[in-house]
């Protein structure tokens, strides 16, 4: 049987951190940025965690588990 191969959707956009929790960038920081406050868009800008109901699924696409 080949190798499986991890989704590559899945491997752009999240990393591992150190202690195994998953980390993603947020949306909405892309485009029309002129109507979004100062404020909004600074809190875009930091990286956030994938919640725990979503982790199982993506370490699936990462062929993690």
């Amino acid at each position: 049987m080949p190798k499986m191969k991890t989704k590559s959707s899945a491997k752009k956009r999240f990393k591992l951190t150190g202690t195994g929790k998953i980390k993603r960038k947020h949306a909405f920081k892309s485009h029309i940025l002129t109507k979004k406050s100062k404020k909004r868009k600074l809190k875009l800008t930091h990286d956030g965690l994938v919640h725990e109901s979503d982790e199982n699924n993506i370490k699936t696409m990462l062929r993690l588990k």
